[in-house]
């Protein structure tokens, strides 16, 4: 796809002294890989050396609109198809060989929990929408403490894939609509079209990561004016490069200043990219403009070593993370992390695929003079490494083994001659239900069925099951460790003829409290207006029973301000009665399901990465399990509400220590939620106390 334009119509380009390869840019790139790779190793000191992905996005915005730019500039018209052509040359061949590699590594030292979740990953990665799948995961209760996927890093690239597919038509349509009006494409309306999308995309970036942050780190509509940054600079080069050397050298050193202060100062805590992105970027857009004059810029980023690594950086990224991962999934301790140590040799040991990778893949085919004669070639080999990536994908679905078809007996066995006390390290782990692969999905109906209200959700949604006409109606409330019993309860009100209502909503116990919750820092409000939402609702028609269970609350807000932890059990203890004792006076009978124990690791990954010895590695000390759960809160508001609290923590834990399986079911979907297996195979123990409350 073509246009023409002539000359007279092109807008503004910078000098021909600063056409050409710039060594500075080689060495900006060094230094953004260089932060990157640090970071993920862990090296202490440099704890925002995530901003290194930014100082790339500046330097892909400005490259790209330069080229466009130049081309248009140069003869008249700009050829769509020779620009995806060259993209796809760069960047398909090196992707596609790195996909393969993560598909091998995945199956042969990743346990199988996360093979499928990988699988998806990666195809969402061969098609460049990585990004987007990890924003919605970010947002997914139960995706919440998932590893990281060996493909994460490819959402930046996604993003600016995304960029390399919308920018040049939105170039196209700027050109277009001033030849029908007869107007320059100048410099000034190139900038106007690059304001239009950098203005609300930097707005939206700074209200979506206070509302939502987690998905706005990934979503491209916060990162376009991180890229617009570069590209406003490429179509005011011209002007800027008319500055006094001088001038435009001292700009280029203060760049590199604010780079250092984001990646020395920034932390993990810091809202980004939001405002806090500005810093890092209008860093990298002034040490680009230090060599718009005179291309080679800051001497210091020409240095040898400088130009290696730049050469080098899309490779060194695309390698390093993959092999971070799976270092940490074989030596992180025993809190989940990678010793410094060991990161910063996985790191080093990803230069040697990367360096193979550079010298036979990247630049054989990026520089190749039959694909770069032809467009069609090109167009045919990105299509055949985004063919690869989806078949590296598919490779490893097809690799998840099949889960058994029988039934198993869960907590049935306990008490039985089946039940030697502990777990049987004999069982057949192809066998357990659910099998491995499937234990994170093994979660209760209210999940799939959409009623279970995430972090922003503030509506008292109820899902319904068993008779709906039934005159006992129980209430299941709370958080995800009330909505972890609701297979349980289930299967009790389908017995008894019962209706069950359920209204959960993620981290946010059914008490009138106002809770500060930890993931996001700061006070948990739309907590707050769930629970006035459903105390109404139950209050305006109360059920027979309310049973409800919550996870511990580890912070509390009183007036804006955080209470002392000294206070933290009694107010957690008085907020939980208040409720209760509120839904008592109606007439509704309250029970407290005491919460489960925390086991403080992901039990189907500890099985599968340990098929041998998973009975000893993956069981953990009951006492501690219990004493990390809400149980004791809820004891104390028990007794000070009057209301009966019934513990099965004698069928999740028997004995001394909380097996990961018994009687052939996985009793945990991570480190703190019971599989839906196991949680209906507690059903007869639950009716056994359950049932003469509600009769009574």
């Amino acid at each position: 796809m073509t246009t023409t334009q002539t000359r007279a119509d092109a807008p503004a380009a910078p000098p021909r002294s600063g056409a050409g390869f710039r060594p500075d840019i080689q060495g900006l790139r060094a230094i953004a890989v260089v932060l990157v790779l640090v970071f993920h190793a862990g090296v202490p000191g440099l704890p925002g050396g995530y901003v290194g992905v930014d100082v790339f996005f500046v330097i892909s915005g400005y490259l790209i609109t330069s080229m466009i730019v130049t081309e248009v500039r140069e003869t008249g018209r700009l050829r769509l198809g020779r620009f995806y052509a060259r993209r796809a040359r760069r960047l398909l061949p090196a992707a596609a060989t790195v996909l393969v590699a993560t598909a091998i590594a995945t199956v042969l030292w990743l346990p199988v929990t996360r093979w499928r979740e990988i699988a998806g990953d990666m195809a969402s990665t061969a098609l460049y929408v990585v990004n987007w799948r990890l924003a919605g995961r970010s947002v997914d209760y139960l995706a919440e403490g998932s590893a990281a996927s060996p493909v994460q890093h490819f959402w930046s690239l996604a993003v600016e894939e995304q960029f390399y597919v919308l920018w040049p038509v939105l170039v196209l349509v700027a050109v277009l609509w001033a030849r029908r009006r007869g107007r320059a494409v100048s410099a000034r309306l190139l900038a106007a079209a690059i304001l239009a999308i950098a203005v609300p995309s930097l707005a939206w970036s700074i209200h979506l990561t206070s509302s939502a942050p987690d998905a706005a780190y990934f979503v491209t509509t916060t990162r376009l004016w991180e890229l617009a940054v570069g590209a406003l600079l490429a179509v005011g080069a011209a002007r800027v490069a008319r500055l006094p050397q001088r001038w435009l050298t001292g700009a280029g050193v203060a760049g590199l200043a604010l780079i250092a202060y984001a990646a020395f100062v920034f932390t993990g805590g810091t809202p980004f990219p939001g405002a806090a992105a500005l810093v890092p970027t209008l860093g990298a857009a002034l040490v680009l403009a230090a060599g718009l004059r005179d291309r080679r810029g800051l001497t210091v980023l020409g240095l040898p070593g400088m130009q290696t690594v730049g050469a080098m950086s899309y490779s060194l990224y695309l390698w390093h993370w993959p092999v971070v991962v799976v270092a940490t999934t074989l030596w992180a301790d025993d809190a989940g992390r990678l010793p410094t140590g060991v990161g910063i040799a996985a790191v080093a040991l990803s230069v040697l695929p990367a360096w193979l990778a550079y010298r036979f893949v990247e630049q054989p085919l990026h520089l190749s003079s039959a694909l770069r004669a032809s467009v069609r070639k090109s167009a045919l080999v990105g299509l055949a490494c985004t063919l690869v990536g989806l078949g590296a994908a598919g490779g490893v679905a097809l690799a998840v083994p099949t889960g058994p078809s029988g039934a198993a007996p869960g907590a049935a066995v306990i008490g039985t001659s089946a039940w030697s006390g502990s777990a049987d390290p004999g069982t057949d782990l192809a066998e357990v239900v659910p099998a491995l692969a499937d234990a994170t999905g093994d979660v209760a109906d209210l999940y799939p069925d959409g009623c279970h209200q995430d972090k922003n959700g503030t509506t008292a949604k109820a899902c319904t099951y068993g008779d709906p006409d039934a005159d006992v109606v129980v209430a299941l409330v709370g958080d995800s460790h009330a909505a972890q019993w609701q297979p349980t309860l289930r299967a009790v009100a389908e017995q008894q003829g019962w209706r069950l209502d359920t209204y959960t909503k993620g981290s946010c116990a059914f008490a009138d409290v106002d809770v500060w919750l930890t993931t996001i820092d700061g006070p948990y409000t739309t907590c707050s207006q769930w629970n006035d939402a459903v105390s109404a609702k139950l209050l305006a028609d109360p059920p027979t029973v309310v049973v409800t269970s919550n996870d511990a609350i580890d912070g509390v807000v009183v007036d804006g301000t955080i209470r002392s932890k000294a206070t933290l059990e009694d107010d957690v203890a008085d907020g939980l009665a208040r409720t209760w004792k509120t839904l008592a006076d109606v007439g509704t009978t309250v029970v407290a399901l005491g919460d489960t124990p925390w086991m403080a690791k992901d039990i189907p990954e500890c099985v599968a990465e340990h098929t041998d010895a998973w009975a000893t590695k993956c069981s953990v000390p009951r006492s501690a399990a219990v004493e990390r759960s809400a149980l004791a809160q809820q004891r104390a508001a028990a007794e000070r509400a009057d209301v009966p609290l019934v513990d099965l923590d004698d069928y999740v834990c028997p004995g001394t220590t909380c097996p990961a399986i018994i009687g052939g079911v996985l009793v945990w979907r991570d480190a703190h939620h019971l599989t839906a297996s196991y949680a209906r195979s507690l059903a007869p123990r639950l009716a056994d106390q359950l049932v003469p409350l509600v009769t009574g």
